[in-house]
C-alpha cells in the first residue's frame, strides 16, 4: 500500500491558477486526481501513467496539466483558468494498473486538499 499526501490547495478567484502536488511513499504505476464537490459524487479529473501518458476529463482539458517526477514519486497538477465549478476536494490516487482505468476502484488514496474558486 502506498501513502499519498496532497498539498497546494487553497482559495483563489476565478481565472487564477493553482498547482497541486502529491507525494507518494513508494513507486506507483498510474497516478491521478479525482475531485468531489459538495453534494456530488467523486469524479475523475485526470491521470498519468508511469511512462507519461495522460488522460483528462473533458471538463478540464486545456486548463489542467498533469505531470509526474518518477525519481521523487511525486505527482503534480497545474490548474489554470480556474472556474467556480472547479471548487471541490481534490484527491490524489494511485493504481497498480499500467494504464488509466477510470471506472474501477483505485486502491490508494490521499486525504484530499480543498480547492475553492470564488467568482
Amino acid at each position: 500500500q502506498v501513502q499519498l499526501v496532497e498539498s497546494g490547495g487553497g482559495l483563489v478567484q476565478a481565472g487564477a491558477s493553482l498547482r497541486l502536488s502529491c507525494a507518494a511513499s513508494g513507486r506507483t504505476f498510474t497516478m491521478g486526481w479525482f475531485r468531489q464537490a459538495p453534494g456530488k459524487e467523486r469524479e475523475f479529473v485526470g491521470a498519468i501513467t508511469w511512462s507519461g501518458s495522460t488522460h483528462y476529463a473533458d471538463s478540464v482539458k486545456g486548463r489542467f496539466t498533469i505531470s509526474r517526477d518518477n525519481a521523487k514519486n511525486t505527482l503534480y497538477m497545474q490548474m489554470n483558468s480556474l472556474k467556480p465549478e472547479d471548487t471541490a476536494v481534490y484527491y490524489c490516487a494511485a493504481d497498480s494498473m499500467p494504464v488509466v482505468i477510470t471506472n474501477r476502484v483505485w486502491p490508494d488514496w490521499g486525504q484530499g486538499t480543498q480547492v475553492t474558486v470564488s467568482s
